[in-house]
């Protein structure tokens, strides 16, 4: 059987893994961590994961959905939180029952990679760095992170550290999973006709958590729960734990100016977020604030995604791109499941396969990175505003009427598998519905208007009614 090298252990990495087992192909995975099931803390991003139909599709085809979305916490709206603490709007995300999934981005990872390891095809590496690719040789560079003793045995001079701890590995397919800063990415860099760009944004982000009240959760668990303050926000999303994840999002100025000391973070979380702020705790968010500067946000794009013959980059080593719309997680496990259905296309022509994602993923991957942007603007202001809320009020009615032919586009990049960029074309020719409708309102109203204006300056000419 062929042998498949995976760069990267991570969700994207541990779920390819699992598609390639079930293929029956050898499968080697090579990580730069320790193996995360034996560690006490997992440094790294740990924004919940929201898991919507892309990325139970990809579950379901090994057998992992029901199991997985099982460990979540249904989420069936968005509870928007105003700033006086005390008041909130509801936003359902979809018809009655569509619901996302917050889910513990580190279980689900060990879940993959224990599902992976059941097959005896499959070994991992951890503690191995892979540093680079060759693409002419189809081989990729690994270094061994293990400490190498330099104490010679009897009769034998030292080891050379480079000899033990450095290996050149070839496979018929190698994908790279190793993320945002792939370092397989980064070696094609000079590769002819290789398009590369990527942006920090003037955001960051930090991570708190609000703990079990009583025993319960302390905020309605099946909600997203969202403090929009016109250029930053607040997020909380339940754990099966009864925890709550949460995270505040902000230009990094924001950072410096509202929250660079103790005392002005906790008058920024108490004047802006009153009752996320008592739930927290003063002593919890000093005590964040004081250990973690914030994180920074990176989107990122390229194409294509397939090199030479055998060589192709998945998930954010392909398409970084910033949380807002919870679909990094989900693009990518959509990778491993378009990817594995080209495959089954082109079973015994791995070049032809890798030609073909490219030309179709390439252009999905770029839409939803542009989408994620957006919603961001929509997750901290725009969900406030009148317009927002009667459009949305307007495509849920059209959807009731017209289900198929009219699903609003959070709906079809959350709940459907409509590629991306189908679903910017789609909510175009909504859009040009709409602004034709909005038009024909506004005609209608003038004209009416107008009307009303005539017969009123035309009733005051007319002499009053006599009576004989």
């Amino acid at each position: 059987m062929p042998t498949v090298i995976i760069a990267g252990a991570g969700l994207v990495g541990a779920l390819n893994a699992c598609f390639f087992a079930q293929r029956g192909w050898n499968v080697q995975v090579y990580e730069y961590r320790k193996d995360i099931r034996t560690m006490a803390h997992v440094q790294g991003r740990s924004i919940n994961l929201a898991l919507s139909q892309r990325g139970k599709s990809a579950l379901e085809a090994v057998g992992l959905r029901e199991y997985i979305v099982n460990q979540g916490v249904p989420m069936y709206a968005r509870l928007v939180h105003n700033k006086d603490g005390k008041t909130y709007s509801r936003q359902p995300y979809g018809r009655p029952g569509e619901h996302i999934v917050s889910i513990n981005r580190r279980h689900l990872n060990e879940v993959m990679i224990t599902q992976a390891e059941k097959c005896p095809n499959v070994k991992f590496f951890f503690e191995h760095k892979v540093k680079n690719v060759d693409v002419d040789k189809g081989s990729i560079t690994v270094q061994s992170l293990a400490k190498v003793s330099r104490i010679p045995r009897p009769g034998q001079s030292p080891p050379r550290t480079e000899d033990t701890t450095e290996q050149t590995i070839q496979g018929d397919l190698i994908i790279a999973c190793d993320g945002a800063y792939s370092a397989v990415r980064r070696s094609l860099m000079t590769f002819p006709r290789f398009n590369y760009s990527q942006e920090y944004i003037e955001h960051g982000y930090v991570e708190l958590n609000i703990l079990p009240k009583s025993d319960e959760f302390a905020l309605e668990e099946n909600v997203f729960h969202l403090w929009p303050r016109g250029h930053f926000t607040l997020i909380a999303l339940a754990n099966k734990d009864k925890t709550f994840t949460v995270t505040i999002f902000a230009p990094f100025a924001e950072f410096e100016k509202h929250m660079s000391n103790t005392t002005d973070v906790l008058n920024f979380f108490r004047e802006n977020f009153p009752d996320a702020y008592e739930l927290l705790g003063r002593d919890h968010i000093a005590d964040t604030f004081s250990r973690v500067k914030p994180q920074p946000l990176i989107s990122l794009k390229c194409a294509p995604h397939h090199f030479g013959d055998n060589i192709l980059l998945m998930g954010d080593a392909a398409h970084a791109m910033v949380p807002f719309y919870g679909q990094g997680m989900n693009c990518g496990f959509e990778d491993c499941l378009v990817y594995s259905d080209i495959l089954n296309q082109y079973p015994m022509d791995i070049p032809r396969s890798l030609k073909e994602y490219s030309r179709v993923r390439v252009k999905d991957a770029h839409t939803i990175n542009d989408l994620a942007m957006y919603n961001y603007e929509e997750l901290r202001d725009l969900v406030n505003h009148t317009s927002y809320k009667l459009r949305k009020k307007f495509d849920m009615w059209l959807n009731r009427i017209m289900p198929e032919t009219w699903i609003p586009l959070y709906s079809m990049v959350t709940f459907s598998r409509i590629p991306y960029s189908k679903v910017v074309e789609n909510r175009r020719w909504q859009d040009k519905i709409v602004s034709r409708f909005n038009k024909i309102i506004c005609t209608s109203t003038v004209v009416g208007v107008i009307a009303v204006a005539s017969f009123a300056a035309y009733r005051q000419k007319i002499p009053p009614f006599n009576k004989f």
